[in-house]
């Protein structure tokens, strides 16, 4: 059974980490803090504001947790898979075999297909996206990073 290659996702240091999951549990607050209004309205002015707050907190605490717990997760396997990349991760050479245009998202950039090859693993192809670069053309060779064990790369 062969493991389908998987690029690291960028690398966060100890305070982008500690920053982002402090975004993503502030983005987890603002429903519990609504329903705690709604619960401590005194008194209510009307049946509307009670019900209108405890909807609202409801629903902003189901989106905000559930992004919350994505973005958590995102950092927590991002910095997992930096430090499995430092520990078990060979120097490999990754050679441009197509270049095609991406335009997803807000940033357009190259969809490259790469092979990579290198001392303790088996040659193998993956796609990556990177920015708009005239160096990136087919032939190119570019320095990458593998764990040999299941194909976790970095383009470096």
């Amino acid at each position: 059974m062969t493991v389908a290659p998987r690029e690291a996702e960028v690398r966060l240091g100890p305070i982008g980490a500690l920053l982002c999951r402090s975004m993503f549990l502030a983005i987890c607050l603002p429903g519990p803090i609504l329903i705690v209004a709604a619960m401590t309205l005194d008194p209510p002015r009307s049946p509307t504001d009670f019900w209108g707050l405890l909807a609202g907190g409801v629903l902003v605490t189901i989106a905000g947790v559930g992004f919350g717990i994505f973005g958590w997760r995102l950092v927590t396997r991002s910095r997992r898979d930096g430090r499995r990349l430092s520990a078990a991760g060979v120097a490999a050479t990754a050679e441009v075999l197509a270049v095609a245009n991406h335009l997803g998202g807000e940033d357009p950039g190259l969809e490259l297909r790469l092979r990579i090859s290198g001392p303790g693993f088996a040659t193998f192809e993956a796609d990556t996206i990177r920015a708009d670069d005239p160096a990136l053309v087919p032939g190119a060779l570019l320095p990458a990073i593998v764990d040999p064990v299941d194909r976790l790369f970095s383009i470096t």
